[in-house]
């Protein structure tokens, strides 16, 4: 197995652990300060949260699949959108249910529960055959379809996200939101950067990479949030915020990749392996809320146990963890 240099090592894991915390703390600064920007403005708090709030919880997904796309590492960049899609409906879901019980509300199995499933198998029957920059254009297009379907048909029902901003702080909210963004954008790059090297080191593909840990990586906003959300028994807003990060994550950033890519999937582990494992994961959560009404603790164990078999799924062989482990070592 062909390993980086020792000093090279400690560079990837530090650039993904710069990438990860800018990541979590720049994206939440651009939400909040965008959202204060809005309220400030006039603008229909409808849009704030049907649009805004659901943009910027994917951003690090976002970016961090077009710089991969880019950087011609398309697997990295699916792998991205997969495992954070796998991560929002097992790991970062499982989470909050065993803090405390999710109950799924009428409204929700009504709109988020299947526009999320509907977005996650579009995009899973996109990736057949690769990506191309059609499919990705017609992702782009369901995505438009959607705000617009959320945005003047669900008013009632929206979260209505309108901070108590203080008059004459636009600039302040402003300067808040740029720094958000060039921090989400700088953290987004050194995590490929890390990433990819790390890759490279275990001599693995970019693919199980991006499912894992650029995945786990881009999904902090959304398990920092989740919990939260549980500790103050806001469950609905738990359920929301996941599944539309799901929806944008499919049709957002799948939209983009595939426009960037426009060229088939080589790994493939992550084509069927990866992307099967999505639409059965979002089936499975989407059969608890529609049949349990709840998810506790059992359906949180579940869960959270169908992240850990997907990833050793994904990993193939025992050999594929064992050599992410040696390289973050540094040893072959």
């Amino acid at each position: 197995m062909e390993v980086l240099t020792e000093p090279a090592i400690p560079v990837a894991i530090l650039q993904v652990l710069v990438g990860i915390i800018l990541l979590a703390k720049a994206a939440d600064a651009f939400v909040d300060g965008a959202a204060s920007v809005a309220s400030t403005m006039r603008i229909s708090p409808v849009v704030i949260g049907a649009v805004l709030i659901g943009f910027g919880t994917s951003l690090p997904e976002l970016l961090v699949s077009a710089l991969a796309a880019t950087d011609d590492n398309v697997d990295l960049g699916v792998g991205n959108i997969v495992g954070s899609n796998v991560a929002n409906l097992t790991l970062v879901l499982g989470a909050a249910a065993l803090l405390v019980p999710l109950f799924v509300t009428k409204a929700v199995l009504a709109r988020e529960a299947p526009l999320s499933l509907l977005a996650v198998l579009a995009f899973g029957f996109m990736t057949i055959g690769g990506l191309y920059r059609w499919e990705g254009v017609i992702l782009l297009i369901g995505l438009v379809v959607v705000l617009g379907w959320i945005t003047f048909g669900s008013r009632e029902d929206l979260l209505e996200v309108v901070p108590d901003t203080p008059e004459g702080s636009l600039g302040r909210e402003l300067a808040t939101t740029v720094v958000g963004l060039v921090g989400t954008v700088v953290g987004a790059q050194f995590l490929v950067w890390g990433a990819i090297a790390i890759a490279d080191a275990a001599d693995i593909s970019g693919g199980l990479v991006g499912f894992t840990l650029v995945a786990i990586g881009t999904s902090l906003p959304e398990l920092v949030t989740a919990v939260a959300a549980a500790r103050r028994n806001e469950t609905e807003l738990i359920l929301g915020n996941l599944l539309g990060s799901n929806v944008f994550n499919s049709l957002a950033v799948g939209g983009v990749i595939a426009v960037l890519a426009n060229r088939e999937i080589e790994d493939e582990a992550l084509a069927t392996y990866g992307v099967g494992g999505m639409v059965l994961v979002a089936l499975l959560a989407w059969g608890f809320m529609v049949s349990r009404r709840r998810l506790h603790r059992v359906e949180a164990v579940v869960l959270i146990a169908v992240w850990f078999a997907s990833v050793v799924l994904m990993a193939g062989e025992e050999g594929d963890v064992v050599a992410v482990a040696m390289a973050l070592l540094g040893r072959s």
